[in-house]
């Protein structure tokens, strides 16, 4: 039996779907698998029993996964289950960048006792007035699930769209619109768009991205759109920025103190994902992810650990192995089995920098072999799936 334990609520058309092989447990410490959304984890201690972690959700900050994946500890998310609610609201971020629809809006609820508001509004609207995006450019910096998506829709609506992403899977390539434009260089981008919005994770080479330096590539009274993380953008070089009206307007769905006190900021309090379609789709990914991974060992969109597909478990018995990714490790793995007079059927190794992991289908089960595979230095863990 799995237990798994729930940091915060998960759509019921995703627990729907764990069977009678699991069990819902409210202690963190007993569960096998932990599902969350946004809790922090790193405070949290990890116990033994803990096998893996899915986050119902793309971003995994909030999930200690070097920790993690030195105990074992295979981490999920669900990268593309929200890209249509996030897609949506930069659509809408696009448009409230571009007609001060805020401000118009703002003139209509101070004046709604007005009996004259009929009237007042035919000279006050010109107050509010804004440009049309049809026919401008856009440049989209990152082409993973939620970029393809903006930059798909972004030609329909007349939009002139050039993306940029250098790790662009052929998938994305596929589901990519012709008319989309794609560059070499995000600075090409920089010094081409009207409008551009960045799709990209946290990383070291990409944190700070829109900088003094690149801010000052593009054209003035450019408008940057951040739906993706706040870090990817240096806070006192925007602010600089909408003081000087280098840039027009900031778009963020993650705002921080400082963006947030600034002007010429459209902001919202990260609503990208928060639609009841958006939050089922990642609850049935991530419970489709730890069904998988415990029914059959395979692991599919770790962030962690490689992925690994081993099919359906239908041999005699098949174990799964984390471990670090050295020299000799496959050898003693075999030579475990080769000690019991056991026969291998099938094995498959995946590597991921420090990490790896294995699938081991035999012609029978060995608690033996279990324990030997557990002694080997640079095991960190080893499950019976069958």
């Amino acid at each position: 039996m799995v237990k798994y334990n729930c940091l915060n609520p998960i759509a019921a058309c995703g627990l729907d779907l764990l069977g009678n092989n699991f069990e819902k447990t409210d202690d963190f410490a007993a569960a096998n698998a932990v599902l969350v959304r946004s809790a922090a984890m790193h405070d949290l201690e990890l116990s033994e029993n803990l096998q893996a972690v899915a986050r119902a959700g793309a971003g995994v900050n909030n999930i200690p996964l070097d920790k993690c994946a030195e105990k074992g500890i295979v981490v999920f998310n669900t990268p593309g289950a929200n890209a249509n609610g996030v897609k949506e609201l930069v659509i809408a971020g696009l448009m409230l960048a571009s007609r001060d629809i805020k401000g118009g809006m703002n003139w209509v609820d101070e004046n709604k006792t007005n009996d004259n508001i009929g009237k007042d509004m035919e000279k006050a609207k010109k107050a509010f007035a804004g440009t049309e995006i049809q026919g401008k450019k856009l440049g989209v910096i990152g082409l993973g699930a939620i970029g393809v998506l903006v930059a798909n829709a972004a030609t329909h609506l007349g939009m002139e769209v050039y993306g940029c992403d250098p790790f662009l899977s052929v998938q994305h390539a596929l589901n990519l619109s012709r008319n989309v434009k794609v560059v070499k260089t995000n600075e090409e981008i920089y010094k081409e768009c009207d409008y551009i919005t960045v799709h990209v994770p946290a990383l070291d080479s990409t944190k700070g991205m829109i900088n003094e330096e690149t801010i000052g590539m593009m054209k003035d009274g450019a408008i940057v759109l951040n739906f993706a993380r706040d870090v990817l953008v240096n806070d006192d070089a925007m602010v600089a920025a909408l003081e000087s009206g280098k840039i027009k307007k900031y778009v963020t769905d993650i705002p921080t103190a400082k963006v947030a006190q600034a002007k010429n900021v459209v902001a919202f309090p990260h609503l990208g994902a928060s639609t009841a379609e958006s939050e089922d789709n990642c609850a049935v990914m991530a419970c489709n992810e730890i069904i998988d991974f415990f029914e059959n060992g395979n692991i599919k969109n770790s962030v962690n650990y490689p992925a690994v597909d081993a099919g359906v478990c239908d041999c005699a018995a098949r174990i799964a192995i984390c471990h670090k990714n050295v020299p000799n490790m496959l050898t003693q793995f075999t030579a475990a089995y080769s000690a019991e007079g056991i026969n291998i059927e099938n094995f498959v190794n995946k590597s991921r920098g420090e990490y790896a992991y294995s699938i081991i289908d035999a012609s029978a089960a060995s608690a033996s072999a279990v324990e030997k595979l557990s002694a080997i230095d640079g095991v960190l863990k080893v499950r019976v799936v069958k």
